[in-house]
């Protein structure tokens, strides 16, 4: 569930692109990454090309860093003109989802986006993720981390885990639990 009000929101967007246009679509993907770095508040984008982990679509990845700042590139004139672009480019019903919170770290480009693991699994995943994350770095690097001040160290180890967490750790054990985290939703 998306929550409207606060933080981060990512928006996973999934196409079909027609055989022979790859290209066509390829230079609308630069002219689209290209106006929306110009909205406030936008993060970045990821592009996963056709493989068969994203059924053979090519996925967007989008970031912004409020509900209201993604909701004005989702409705300007920009954006809009842009889509109209796409037509005969690709095929197929545009497969979009949106999260915010931790529920971006259980995202998959192949689920449905009105789909989403219960809140218990996704606090049970993250806290034995963040346990084993932590204490892996203490033991790998405790003896050098213990030599800075706290406050440098805090940081540290804060950056350090979320972006493991988000390029890293959390694609990954989402994966790999993709049937228990989905099982009855």
């Amino acid at each position: 569930m998306l929550n409207e009000t606060e933080g981060p929101v990512t928006v996973s967007i999934a196409r079909r692109v027609l055989k022979g246009k790859e290209a066509n679509y390829e230079a609308w993907l630069h002219r689209i990454i290209d106006a929306a770095k110009e909205f406030p508040g936008h993060l970045g984008v990821d592009i996963l090309r056709p493989s068969p982990q994203t059924g053979g679509d090519y996925v967007l990845i989008v970031r912004f860093d409020s509900y209201a700042h993604q909701r004005d590139w989702e409705e300007s004139a920009t954006r809009a003109a842009l889509l109209q672009e796409l037509s005969g480019i690709t095929e197929g019903e545009t497969l979009v989802k949106k999260a915010s919170g931790i529920e971006f770290w259980f995202s998959l480009p192949e689920i449905p986006s009105d789909v989403s693991p219960s809140q218990h699994k996704m606090a049970l995943v993250l806290s034995v993720v963040v346990f084993v994350l932590v204490l892996l770095i203490n033991v790998l690097f405790g003896d050098w981390l213990s030599t800075l001040p706290l406050l440098l160290r805090a940081a540290l180890l804060s950056l350090t885990q979320v972006l493991l967490l988000t390029y890293l750790v959390m694609p990954q054990v989402t994966r790999i639990l993709r049937g228990w985290l989905y099982r009855n939703s």
